[in-house]
């Protein structure tokens, strides 16, 4: 028999002592390895600290309640067979185990911890392979290395990722796509790393550098396009061969032209260097467009001046040029505000992201029939949820509410998008 003395680990990054709040195990109790000894309080949370082995508990290394150092001792078990570097009851030596198996693994080099696990468990894992900087117990390494699995696929659950024994068991359970023992032969992870490059990388830069910089609130209203879009269909089986096929977009744009007036300042840009906010009376709209690069915003130009077939043609228009990459400098730049449409592909609501330097965007989610209560009784209605988002240094949201609750009347009753 051997002694073992378990050291607190460092819990978290900096700490320097812990409260043992409540002890899970008394002195003479038997505990397996990975069975929650204690609860201990960190500055930031509570953890449970777990066994680093098998044994008989002889001694705690404090009351409940109390505090202790990082490296002081937690708990002293009795283990059996020869184990390096443990406290020898018959020789007195004192130098521990815990220093490289302690439930956490914190802190500790890969040669370190494989140095420990050979004495306790036979042939160390080889330091160079994926798995030997993983934070796992001993007896884990052996099951994963019996399974013929690599522990890099596996994730943790656990403080900084230490893969427990439940972890490992729910990735078999899954089938272990990621890295299994098929045939004899062990199946490894495929990864690709692509570059970021290109429109993407734009994308990715302005998209973070929008979020970083611009304060977004976003307002979600629900509207009752029944009549939208039965005038939508009428129109569209109606429309002569020089006509395009209208969506909801040419729609929503000309209801734009009719509300912005009242909200300059959402049909702006703003410049924040120099603290200048340019309001336009033109309506330069731009459109969301997916394209094989990316996203893009195409615009039209001076909605204020098109009617609704126009609209739509030039929607059509400069959408078709940026996914065909063939848009123009001009046809992507200027945009006032902007139109962002999923509604197609599903989705109740969505929070938009400001196509920055202008102070909204408004967004499209899907229709469908639901049932609604109108004068006391229930009716089926086309329902969609316009989503707006706005930059809050422009905009407050007493503003941003009464632009989506104009645009909801002008959509719910579209006979005022042909009143001039």
């Amino acid at each position: 028999m051997a002694t073992y003395s378990f050291k607190l680990p460092d819990l978290g990054e900096g700490t320097v002592e812990s409260e043992v709040s409540v002890w899970r195990v008394q002195v003479g109790d038997r505990v397996e390895e990975d069975q929650i000894l204690a609860e201990v309080q960190t500055d930031k949370a509570i953890v449970e600290v777990g066994s680093p082995v098998s044994g008989r508990v002889i001694a705690l290394g404090c009351a409940a309640g109390a505090v202790l150092a990082v490296g002081a001792e937690l708990v002293r078990f009795e283990v059996e067979g020869e184990v390096e570097s443990a406290i020898d009851g018959s020789s007195g030596s004192s130098s521990d185990l815990s220093q490289h198996t302690d439930s956490f693994t914190v802190g500790v080099s890969a040669s370190d911890v494989e140095e420990a696990e050979a004495s306790i468990t036979g042939p160390a894992v080889d330091a160079t392979s994926p798995s030997a900087n993983v934070l796992a117990s001993p007896s884990l390494r052996r099951r994963a290395r019996e399974e013929g699995i690599d522990l890099s696929a596996v994730p943790g659950s656990g403080l900084k990722g230490r893969i427990s024994h439940s972890d490992l068991d729910a990735f078999i359970a899954a089938g272990g796509e990621l890295a299994m023992k098929v045939g004899g032969r062990q199946r490894r992870e495929s990864k690709t790393e692509v570059k970021i490059t290109g429109l993407r990388r734009v994308i990715a830069q302005k998209m973070q550098k929008t979020m970083r910089e611009v304060p977004h609130y976003s307002y979600i209203e629900e509207v009752d396009v029944t009549q939208l879009e039965a005038l939508r269909v009428m129109l569209n089986e109606s429309r002569n061969e020089t006509q395009p096929k209208l969506t909801l977009i040419p729609f929503l744009a000309q209801a734009l032209v009719r509300v912005l007036p009242q909200f300059p300042h959402c049909n702006a840009r703003f410049d924040d260097e120099h603290g200048v906010l340019v309001q336009h009376d033109a309506a330069h709209i731009g459109v969301a467009t997916m394209t094989p690069g990316g996203l893009m915003v195409p615009v039209v130009k001076h909605c204020e001046s098109l009617d609704l077939w126009q609209t739509a043609a030039e929607v059509a228009r400069v959408s078709a040029a940026a996914r065909d990459n063939n848009a123009t400098a001009g046809e992507l730049v200027g945009s006032t505000i902007t139109i962002t449409s999923l509604g197609a592909i599903g989705g109740i609501a969505t929070t938009p992201v400001i196509n920055a330097p202008e102070t909204a965007i408004i967004g499209v989610n899907k229709m469908q029939q639901r049932p609604v209560v109108i004068d006391g009784a229930i009716v089926v209605r086309t329902m969609m949820n316009l989503s707006a988002s706005f930059d809050h240094r422009i905009v407050d949201g007493y503003d941003g509410a009464q632009l989506v609750q104009a645009l909801k009347r002008i959509l719910e009753n579209p006979g005022a998008i042909f009143v001039p």
